[in-house]
Formats: C-alpha cells, structure tokens, sequence
C-alpha cells in the first residue's frame, strides 16, 4: 500500500511541475530548468539505484565495484528525489536501512520546500 502511494506521490509531483509549465503558471525560464533538470535527474537516480542494485547481486558471486550511498543521496538531494523514491519502492533497494531513509526524507524536504518557494516566489511576485 504505502509503495503504491510513494510511487504516486513521486509521479504525480513531476507532472504537477511539467502541468504548471503547461498552464503557464511558470516563467519561460524555469521550465527549462525545473521540470526538465528534476525528470532528467530522476532517470539518472533511478538508473543509478538500478546499477547499484544489479552490482549487490553479483557480490555474492564476486567483487564489484558499488555505488557509494554519498553518491545515491547527493543526486536525491540535487533533485532527483522521485527516481531515487521510485526506485526505492520498485526495486526494493536501500528500503530497509533506516539511516539511508532518514536522509532520504530529509532530501525531498528540502527539495519540495525549495519548490515550493519557488512557486510562492513566481505567484507572489
């Protein structure tokens, strides 16, 4: 239940941000880099908990080089929060360390306080 409702959430912020483009609700400018820089980081974050996913498996079988949980956590925290959320859920990768959730949680805080504040600013202003 709660996979479906993250996988949702994440989906539906990225087309709440590409509608508001749409809808011109937004500036010329910040389409192209708010709906574009945070779907084209999303695939990067997904892509990337897919390959650290698919190299965890293979440990059992040799040594292989991983994808560190810094470098996971700083694409979460530019931007890519949904993919790494969607991914979390669907591969059930890192969904069970609670330190890595925590910082997790504390990324999209912090990104949707920061989209937030640039819609509040937009309208605003």
């Amino acid at each position: 239940m709660i996979k479906k409702i993250l996988i949702t959430l994440s989906i539906l912020l990225l087309a709440a941000i590409w509608l508001a483009y749409f809808f011109q609700y937004l500036p010329l400018y910040v389409p192209i880099y708010l709906p574009t820089y945070v779907s084209v980081l999303s695939v990067i974050t997904f892509t990337m908990y897919a390959w650290d996913k698919r190299q965890a498996k293979q440990s059992a079988y040799k040594k292989v080089n991983r994808t560190s949980e810094r470098a996971l956590q700083l694409l979460s925290l530019f931007g890519g929060w949904p993919g790494a959320l969607i991914a979390q859920q669907w591969l059930r990768h890192k969904s069970q360390k609670r330190r890595f959730i925590m910082v997790l949680w504390m990324c999209i805080i912090m990104n949707v306080s920061w989209i937030a504040g640039v819609f509040y600013f937009l309208i605003s202003g």
